[in-house]
């Protein structure tokens, strides 16, 4: 479980995203339905020529890590965003998915299920 209160995209301070399907100790009150997120990012050519020296001499292609980390949250924030418009309180049964949009772009997209839990002493 991950809750994304310490993310900097202050809409979602109070958002609880998790792959599980349900929240221990919390009830789930009301499902909102599916929600998502997506980005579709293109490679730099610049990163496209680090990337190829660095496949020469294997390793972490750091620039592409990279580039996929932000990729996802901005996924994330794309998805919970959503699941509050619709008055969400948490997001279960997250997962991701990409897909080659082309050679040079990829999509990954964020899923899950909008749902208001009830707090936790109830």
């Amino acid at each position: 479980m991950h809750p994304i209160e310490n993310n900097p995209n202050p809409s979602l301070h109070t958002m609880l995203i998790t792959t599980s399907p349900t929240v221990p100790g919390r009830k789930i009150l009301r499902c909102h339905g599916l929600v998502r997120g997506n980005t579709i990012r293109a490679r730099h050519v610049g990163k496209d020529i680090l990337a190829f020296f660095k496949n020469l001499v294997g390793g972490e292609i750091e620039e592409y890590t990279k580039l996929m980390a932000e990729s996802r949250e901005q996924a994330i924030d794309r998805m919970g965003d959503e699941a509050k418009r619709l008055g969400a309180n948490a997001v279960v049964a997250t997962y991701f998915t990409t897909s080659m949009v082309s050679q040079a772009a990829s999509e990954i997209l964020a899923v899950g299920t909008a749902v208001t839990l009830a707090e936790e002493d109830e």
